[in-house]
C-alpha cells in the first residue's frame, strides 16, 4: 500500500498548463498569479458520504459533482474559474477507487480549464473538501446584496431534476421511464452554469446558485438585499422527464425546494429581458422569468392567484 505522498504522486500530481501557476502540487504551498484588475473569489464546499452523496454513487461521479459543486459557486459570483485545491478523506486504500475518483476529477477539471494546485490526504469517513478560485473584474461580482425592487427573478435550467434524481438514487420512488437516467445524471453530474455566471456581469443584479431548494436560497439574496420577492408557482420551468417521472404537483415541490441541481437563479432590471433571451439562445439553456422583487419584505407564492404553501423549506444540514 502506497504512503499518503506516493498516494499523491500517483493519483493527483500532473503538469499544469496553466501559466499563472507559478508552482502547483508537491509542496508546502502553492504559488499562483491574480491578474492585474482582478479580484480573487475562494469558495469552500465539502461533500460527505451519506449526506451529500449515496455511499454507493460510482467514484468518477463523486468526483466530477465535487467540481461542478465548487465551480457553480464561482458561476454565481460571475467569476472565472482557474485554480482548485482538493482535500480528501479516505476509509482505506483503494487502487481501484482512486483510480476512478482521478479519471472523473481531472475529466472535470480539464473541462473548465481548472488546475489542481494543492491540497491535502488524510484517513477517515469519505469526506471530499475542495476550494474553488477564481477571477471577478474589480466590482463586477454578482453578490447576493445587490437586487433591486422591480427586478425579475430568473432560474436558469430545469430545477428539481436532482431532487427526483436523489428519491431514484435511495429508492424512494420508482423510475416510469426511460426518462428516470436523465435525472440520475442531473444528480450524479450537476452542470455548473459557469458560461450563464460570466455573461450575467453588467446584466443581472444579484445572483445565487441553487443547492439547498430555490425557495430557501432565493430567500439568502431577499435576506441580504433587505427585500421580498413574489413567485408566480405556474411559470416554474418543469422538464418533461420530471413531470413523467413525479407528476406536476411533486414536480413543483421538488422545484422549489429540493435543490442540489446548481441552477443559477438570479435578478435582473426588466429592460435586459431582450438581452437575457439572446442569451439563452446563444447558451442553448432556459432561463424563465418566475417572478419578481419587491420592496416589501418576505417570499409570497403564487398559483393561479392564490396562494400556495410550501411542504418543505429546503435543504438544511442541522
Amino acid at each position: 500500500m502506497p504512503g499518503e505522498f506516493e498516494l499523491i504522486a500517483r493519483y493527483f500530481t500532473r503538469p499544469t498548463q496553466r501559466a499563472d501557476v507559478a508552482l502547483g502540487v508537491g509542496d508546502d504551498c502553492a504559488l499562483l498569479e491574480v491578474p492585474a484588475g482582478m479580484q480573487l473569489a475562494v469558495s469552500l464546499d465539502s461533500l460527505v458520504a451519506g449526506v451529500h452523496f449515496p455511499r454507493d454513487t460510482p467514484p468518477a461521479d463523486i468526483a466530477a459533482k465535487a467540481v461542478a459543486v465548487n465551480l457553480s459557486d464561482l458561476a454565481a459570483m460571475g467569476a472565472e474559474p482557474a485554480w482548485m485545491t482538493l482535500g480528501l478523506t479516505l476509509p482505506a486504500f483503494d487502487a481501484e477507487w482512486l483510480e476512478d475518483f482521478a479519471r472523473g476529477l481531472h475529466e472535470a477539471l480539464d473541462t473548465f480549464g481548472v488546475a489542481l494546485v494543492g491540497g491535502d490526504t488524510t484517513h477517515g469517513p469519505l469526506t471530499l473538501s475542495l476550494q474553488a478560485h477564481g477571477f471577478v473584474p474589480a466590482d463586477q461580482a454578482l453578490r447576493r446584496s445587490a437586487a433591486r425592487a422591480g427586478d425579475l427573478v430568473y432560474i436558469s435550467g430545469y430545477p428539481g431534476e436532482a431532487g427526483q434524481g436523489l428519491a431514484l438514487a435511495l429508492g424512494q420512488a420508482a423510475a416510469q421511464g426511460p426518462g428516470a437516467d436523465k435525472l440520475l445524471a442531473r444528480l450524479n453530474r450537476p452542470t455548473p452554469r459557469v458560461d450563464l455566471g460570466l455573461a450575467l456581469r453588467g446584466l443581472a443584479h444579484a445572483a445565487i446558485d441553487v443547492s439547498d431548494g430555490l425557495c430557501q436560497d432565493l430567500g439568502h439574496v431577499l435576506a441580504a438585499s433587505g427585500l421580498g420577492a413574489v413567485l408566480d408557482v405556474e411559470r416554474l420551468p418543469l422538464s418533461a422527464e420530471l413531470l413523467a417521472e413525479a407528476g406536476e404537483a411533486r414536480a413543483r415541490e421538488l422545484a422549489l425546494s429540493a435543490g442540489d441541481d446548481y441552477e443559477l437563479l438570479f435578478t435582473a432590471p426588466p429592460e435586459t429581458a431582450p438581452a437575457l433571451a439572446a442569451l439563452a439562445d446563444r447558451l442553448d439553456l432556459p432561463l424563465t422569468c418566475i417572478g419578481r422583487i419587491r420592496a416589501e419584505p418576505g417570499l409570497e407564492l403564487r398559483l393561479a392567484g392564490a396562494d400556495y404553501s410550501l411542504a418543505s423549506a429546503g435543504y438544511q444540514h442541522f
